[in-house]
Formats: C-alpha cells, sequence, structure tokens
C-alpha cells in the first residue's frame, strides 16, 4: 500500500472529491487523520465532508494541511484552476506528489504555475466514480516517476478500474470514457421510448434494458471475445435482432457514434487550449 502514513489534501470539495474519499475509504487504504479537505469559501460544504468522513475539513487550517500534504489532489473547477494554483503556489513543494483531476489543464501547465519540478500526475476520471465503477486513465508529467504513477493507480483504483496512457491521448480518453455514460444514458432513454411504443410498461422496460446492458458488458469482460462476433452470435439470419440492426445501420447508428466520439475528442483539446490560454 503505498498510500499508507501518507498526509492527503484535497484543493476542491466537490462530487469527484468525495467519490475519491469514499473509494479510499471504503477499501480502507486512508484513515481520516491523515485526510484533509478545503476550498475556497464554503465552509458548509466542508462541515458536510467531516461529518460523513470525519476528515480535517477546517477552512482555519487551509494552508497548514497544504503545507503538510505528502499528495495534493487537486479537485477544483477548470476554471479555478490557474488563480487557485497561483495563490497557493508558496505553500507547495517539489517533494510533494500533485495529482490532477482538472479536465482540459496538462501537467506542464501546473508545473509552470508552481514554478518548481513537483511530479504531477493528471487523471480523467468519469462520474461513474460516484458508485466506485469509474473507468480512469491517469498519465505522468515529466518529472514523475512510476511509484508516482503507482500512487495514484493505488487512489483511483478504489473508484473502478485504471489505466495508464500518453498525456496525449487524455483527449480521447475524454472523448470516450470521460463523456461515454451520457452516452449510454442517451441510448437508455431512446430505448425506452421504443419499449413503450412497443407496449411495454415504463418501470417494466427500465428494468429489462438495465439488465440487458449489464448482462453485454459483463459479457464482454468475461468472455474477452471482439464485439462483433458476440453481435454475430446474438444475430440469426432472417430473425428480429437482424430486422432490428438493419433499421439502426440505414439510420447511420455506427457513423454517428464514431463521429460523436471524434467531436467530443476535439472538443476536449479546444477547451483545454482555452483554459491553458486564459490562464497565462
Amino acid at each position: 500500500m503505498y498510500l499508507r502514513d501518507k498526509k492527503i489534501c484535497f484543493i476542491g470539495a466537490g462530487s469527484m472529491a468525495e467519490a475519491i474519499l469514499a473509494g479510499m475509504f471504503n477499501q480502507k487504504i486512508i484513515t481520516p487523520r491523515n485526510v484533509s479537505i478545503t476550498n475556497r469559501a464554503n465552509r458548509f460544504r466542508l462541515n458536510e465532508l467531516f461529518t460523513k468522513f470525519g476528515v480535517v475539513a477546517d477552512a482555519d487550517y487551509r494552508e497548514q494541511s497544504i503545507q503538510e500534504a505528502d499528495i495534493l489532489i487537486l479537485a477544483m473547477k477548470p476554471k479555478d484552476v490557474g488563480s487557485a494554483l497561483s495563490e497557493l503556489k508558496h505553500l507547495t513543494n517539489p517533494r510533494q506528489l500533485i495529482v490532477s483531476v482538472v479536465a482540459g489543464i496538462t501537467t506542464d501547465f501546473i508545473t509552470n504555475i508552481l514554478g518548481h519540478s513537483a511530479p504531477v500526475i493528471r487523471t480523467m476520471p468519469n462520474t461513474s466514480a460516484t458508485i466506485g465503477l469509474s473507468a480512469t486513465a491517469i498519465s505522468s508529467g515529466i518529472t514523475a516517476t512510476d511509484e508516482h504513477i503507482l500512487i495514484a493507480k493505488e487512489i483511483f483504483e478504489s473508484i473502478g478500474s485504471v489505466v495508464i496512457v500518453e498525456e496525449n491521448q487524455l483527449d480521447a480518453v475524454t472523448g470516450v470514457s470521460g463523456s461515454g455514460p451520457a452516452y449510454i444514458y442517451l441510448l437508455v432513454e431512446a430505448m425506452q421510448k421504443g419499449a413503450v411504443q412497443a407496449g411495454l410498461p415504463a418501470g417494466m422496460s427500465r428494468e429489462l434494458i438495465l439488465q440487458t446492458i449489464i448482462g453485454a458488458a459483463e459479457m464482454l469482460k468475461e468472455t474477452g471475445e471482439d464485439p462483433a462476433v458476440l453481435r454475430e452470435k446474438v444475430t440469426s439470419p432472417g430473425g428480429t435482432t437482424q430486422a432490428g440492426l438493419e433499421v439502426l445501420r440505414s439510420l447511420g447508428f455506427e457513423q454517428a457514434l464514431v463521429a460523436c466520439i471524434l467531436r467530443a475528442t476535439e472538443r476536449s483539446k479546444e477547451l483545454g487550449a482555452i483554459l491553458s490560454e486564459s490562464k497565462t
């Protein structure tokens, strides 16, 4: 366990910070006395997290918590990262590990604001972190070592699965798994509409659709087979599945999903450039 006895300070107290906290406590890889959380002004939110987790969440100890931390987890909003780091950089030092969950902000950008060589790990979890089922990608900055990557991996494995990627791949990760839950939710919405129009009650439709998606995902995971192979196994010539798939193809279903992922990836790059330029 790389986190044993490490002091961790969260800068930012939103839903992602809470999800990571919950995951680490559920996995018993940290203890409350070694964790602090801070934000700029919302004492009510800090009190909520203190009550829930027992961590240090007192705004009066903000500077001390940041200075004493071995690991700083940046969990503020992207628009606030430049001003927050500029305000707090004098409290940081090169021996700390900086872990960012801030979308669109590069490791070089963080390093340049801090003005020293502290290792930086950049991550891209998704909203399923709130139930411990995130798909998270992590990448390392120029001064981060293998040990720093393993520390970050331990943190994010507490809220789901982790892959290690090059930083220039994180925009694609954003387009696939970062935004991916929304694509699945839209799919479910459409399937529910179709099911109701076909004559099924809404509640029953939802139950059937969710279990179908869960089962299909588990089949992909457990069998390791290519999705095309599994699809062919379900599709009998001239049967119902083939009829449905022919409609999806005629309406450009596959092309739309590919275009969706590519556009989301491009938008991630655009937003990253905007955020970086606005804080230089």
